[in-house]
């Protein structure tokens, strides 16, 4: 079996910090170079962690950067973090990202009546282990969310890592009201209402906010598998997103590992995490949050 591990460049907490994803020591791109399925005759799907639960850091995989090195997001040159919305604290679950999963901006959906965002498919693992940044974890569909996130649709599929203690007691959105109550209202609250400390209004879903089961998700998960095919192979325009990779033979960013563009990828270089501004650590009480 493949193994996968991290290449951290800097400090966490820093601009220039960044993590690569490796496969037996190599680097891939965690966006295009990891399968989907991990094993799709029974249901199982690669996810990337890019956030871990509790943490505040707004991991994400960076498009635009050959490879698509996770690093936390920026917004006018300072490090973006989510702040703790009482009773929540960073984030609530494993957050991350479906490999090869695209939501095309060209595309309307007859039901959201929203186009893509332009970024592979959210994830959030329930399970009860805390992840790291850069983890490829095993995990089943669940069910799905569909928050319209300024005007696009910015699906949150809902899933639980297979080698969870509850995983099997976990095969569809239902069971997870009756296993965990109270996670999936928890979760819409989540969405709604985390963007107002930093003065923006309430995000809005499609469904009045219901969480749809397994077959939808599925169905939604391959769609956006369909349009990453179209991205990788360069037949949908690519809006700035890198599509390098090592493993998409038929793909116009096809790297071979002696490529000079690929041997010269930066080598590991982690140090410490830089000291975080401790009003990460405050609460925002908010008053339409349904307690």
């Amino acid at each position: 079996m493949s193994q996968y591990g991290t290449r951290i460049i800097g400090s966490p907490g820093t601009l220039e910090h960044r993590t690569f994803l490796e496969q037996n020591g190599n680097v891939i791109s965690p966006f295009h170079d990891v399968p989907l399925f991990a094993d799709q005759n029974n249901g199982i799907f690669n996810m990337i962690v890019e956030v871990p639960r509790w943490t505040n850091a707004k991991m994400e995989t960076c498009k635009e950067e050959p490879f698509n090195p996770i690093k936390q997001d920026i917004k006018k040159g300072r490090l973006r973090y989510v702040r703790n919305c009482f009773p929540h604290h960073g984030y609530i679950w494993n957050y991350g990202m479906f490999p090869q999963t695209w939501e095309d901006p060209a595309a309307l959906h007859p039901e959201t009546k929203a186009k893509g965002d332009n970024d592979p498919l959210d994830v959030c693992e329930i399970g009860e282990q805390v992840g790291y940044v850069g983890q490829v974890k095993q995990v089943k569909v669940l069910g799905i969310m569909a928050l319209i996130d300024e005007g696009e649709t910015d699906w949150k599929v809902i899933v639980v890592d297979v080698n969870d203690p509850l995983a099997s007691k976990l095969n569809d959105i239902e069971d997870v009201e009756r296993h965990q109550p109270g996670l999936i209202r928890a979760t819409n609250e989540w969405f709604r209402i985390y963007k107002i400390p930093d003065g923006k209004g309430e995000n809005t879903f499609a469904f009045s906010g219901e969480a749809k089961n397994k077959k939808y998700a599925t169905e939604i998960i391959h769609e956006c598998h369909e349009a990453w095919k179209r991205l990788i192979t360069g037949e949908a325009a690519t809006k700035d997103i890198a599509i390098k990779n090592i493993t998409i033979s038929n793909s116009p960013g096809f790297l071979s590992r002696d490529d000079s563009e690929y041997v010269s990828l930066p080598t590991d270089s982690r140090k410490p995490p830089a000291p975080i501004d401790p009003s990460v650590s405050k609460w925002f009480y908010i008053s339409s949050a349904q307690v």
